[in-house]
């Protein structure tokens, strides 16, 4: 008898074993016979190719999150005697995954990138929003980042958020809607497409706490914390208050292209690739491009619900600063991996 499994990765081990040991019983033998040409036998080795690539299907394509239902403990599984029925293999298999079980495929970001699938490597494998926007990422201490700003025009259960072009180029013109509004909505800089091809939309804050979720499956707006994380990875000996700030984490975050002159520090060393986006004020103006990017959390600034925490680059400067925004602004943002 199997030695007892203890945890998901034996489990797949011996299912495995089991399924191997399905392919090559007595139930594949007459393949090999003369009389598997009579009819019956016929109909019987067409069931067992469907079962084969049932199985194959079980274990090389399965992705996203794990089904949500009791998976048996180590003790039941080997009152089995590596018993195992299909669906069991494939719950456990999605959750082996997720832990990085060796010889198991990596899961995928979830399922609504349009022709996902495979494994997941961070720094060199992409993801897609709803929109089959792609973005390549790139992992930065223990973090997993996308490397541009988010270009999603709908939130994940396909309801769109509502494009902001009142105000003229400069905003704050004739016919404004953007500082009234209370609810999620995205813009570009000047309403110009060239600034959205580069630099992404930029979104209110009411987008990014909206409960039906801006960015892709698998991956969400970072906390304040988080970029505490990132900051601390990117400059470890000198950050000070605990990641809010850094002296030289902005110059190896920075692009070194469109930022404006002299753009002090930058070295992209990070590959964190920020870009110079500007902002939208919350009166409707935009602002500051070429010479600064702020990113969204999902944090409030203490001591006052009217602001968010936010991380600013400059151009001038090879610092990284916490500050704060207001939720009416238009700022761009950047996905973390779950």
């Amino acid at each position: 008898m199997p030695n007892k499994p203890t945890n998901t990765c034996d489990f797949l081990k011996l299912a495995k074993d089991e399924i191997l040991h399905i392919l090559l019983s007595h139930k594949f033998k007459f393949l090999s016979k003369p009389y598997f040409l009579n009819s019956y036998h016929n109909k019987f080795m067409k069931k067992q190719i469907i079962y084969f690539f049932i199985f194959l299907i079980s274990l090389t394509t399965l992705q996203g999150q794990i089904v949500q239902e009791r998976l048996p403990g180590g003790e039941e599984i080997s009152n089995r005697k590596t018993s195992f029925n299909l669906e069991e293999i494939k719950v456990r298999w999605k959750k082996a995954a997720l832990e990085n079980c060796p010889g198991v495929p990596c899961a995928t970001t979830g399922p609504t990138g349009p022709g996902g699938g495979g494994s997941f490597t961070c720094g060199t494998s992409t993801v897609a929003d709803i929109d089959g926007n792609s973005y390549n990422t790139v992992s930065i201490g223990t973090q997993c980042w996308t490397k541009s700003n988010l270009k999603v025009t709908k939130y994940n259960d396909g309801t769109n958020i509502p494009l902001d072009a009142s105000g003229g180029s400069n905003g704050n013109g004739a016919g404004e809607t953007w500082s009234t509004r209370i609810t999620g909505a995205r813009t570009v800089y000047e309403h110009d497409n060239n600034n959205l091809n580069v630099y992404g939309y930029l979104y209110n804050h009411y987008a990014v706490k909206d409960s039906r979720k801006i960015c892709p499956s698998g991956w969400h707006v970072p906390s304040d914390s988080e970029w505490n994380t990132l900051i601390i990875a990117i400059d470890p000996t000198g950050n000070t208050n605990t990641g809010k700030q850094s002296l030289i984490a902005g110059g190896k975050m920075k692009s070194t292209t469109l930022w404006k002159s002299p753009n002090t520090g930058a070295d992209n060393s990070s590959g964190f690739s920020a870009l110079p986006s500007g902002r939208r004020q919350q009166t409707g103006f935009f602002t500051k491009k070429g010479d600064r990017t702020v990113f969204w959390s999902t944090t409030s600034y203490p001591g006052s619900s009217s602001f968010i925490s936010t991380r600013e680059i400059e151009y001038n400067f090879s610092w990284v600063d916490w500050d704060y925004a207001y939720s009416a602004e238009g700022i761009p943002i950047r996905c973390l991996k779950d």
